[in-house]
C-alpha cells in the first residue's frame, strides 16, 4: 500500500515541537511513555508524520482542557488504534464477503455451518 504524501514527509524533533506547540523534550518524553512512536532515521533520530504531530496536538488538547493524565491518554490511543485495525478488518471482510457473493447464482444463499437439514421441494409447474 502507498503512503500519502502527508505521511511520507517527516520532521526532525525541533520542527515537529514547533508544530505541535510543544517543547522538543515533551515529545522525547511521550516517546518514551509510548504516547507517540515516530519513526527513526539510520543515525537513531526521531522523524515524526504529520500524524505524529496530529496525535501531539490530540495529546496536549487531552491534557490541557480534558484534563486526562498521560496514562490514561495512553489508553486512549491504545484503545482508538484498536477500534481503526477492527474497523479496517471490517471492511476487509466486507468486501470478501461480496467478492465471494459475487459470482454467486440467486437461488443459492450463503449460510452459517449448521447440522440442520433443510428438504426443499419446487412449487408443481402448472
Amino acid at each position: 500500500m502507498a503512503k500519502r504524501k502527508e505521511e511520507a514527509r517527516t520532521f526532525l524533533i525541533s520542527v515537529a515541537a514547533e508544530l505541535a506547540g510543544m517543547h522538543a523534550q515533551t515529545l522525547r518524553t511521550y516517546d518514551r511513555l509510548g504516547l507517540v512512536s515516530p519513526q527513526r532515521s539510520s543515525g537513531g533520530g526521531r522523524r515524526y508524520s504529520q500524524h505524529d504531530v496530529e496525535l501531539l496536538r490530540e495529546v496536549q488538547r487531552l491534557s490541557q482542557d480534558e484534563g486526562v493524565n498521560l496514562a490514561g491518554i495512553k489508553r486512549i490511543i491504545e484503545l482508538t488504534n484498536q477500534v481503526e485495525a477492527l474497523q479496517a478488518r471490517v471492511r476487509e471482510l466486507t468486501e470478501e464477503l461480496e467478492r465471494a457473493r459475487g459470482g454467486q447464482r440467486r437461488d443459492v444463499a450463503l449460510l452459517p455451518k449448521s447440522t440442520a437439514v433443510v428438504v426443499w421441494q419446487p412449487r408443481n409447474k402448472r
